[in-house]
């Protein structure tokens, strides 16, 4: 009965944000990186000074991943990840590090990946170590 609901209210969701790619990629990533044995401890972390933003934030073992998440509709135009240049980088850094200072976290457990996510036909790629 519950699993129904669940499914019921993930359709309803989908409906309503049907024009919501970004939030819809977001869903998607956060599910898929669980599943990957990712544990997600915060979603759309933004700093005080509006610096930076930062979409998932994920403990892997013992690495804290800063994920971004970059969603089209397909991939006509090319992939996803590729929208994600040196300044969205930066702004990244910025973020994360304040993250990274707030929950006492060492920069050397630090890991920066990127999630793209292509709804059209459904297509979830995931990239470790983005930045390196």
């Amino acid at each position: 009965m519950m699993e129904w609901l669940y499914r019921a209210a993930g359709v309803m969701r989908r409906r309503a944000m049907a024009g919501d790619h970004g939030r819809i990629g977001e869903d998607l990533a956060h599910r898929y990186l669980r599943r990957q044995g990712c544990t997600i401890v915060a979603r759309n972390y933004r700093t005080r000074s509006g610096s930076g933003e930062i979409d998932l934030v994920a403990w892997q073992g013992e690495t804290l991943v800063f994920v971004e998440v970059k969603t089209r509709d397909s991939a006509e135009f090319g992939t996803p990840d590729r929208a994600v240049d040196a300044d969205k980088e930066r702004h990244l850094r910025t973020a994360a590090r304040d993250y990274a200072r707030r929950a006492g976290v060492e920069w050397e457990r630090i890991r920066f990946d990127v999630v793209s996510v292509v709804l059209n036909p459904r297509r979830i790629e995931w990239i470790r170590d983005a930045f390196r």
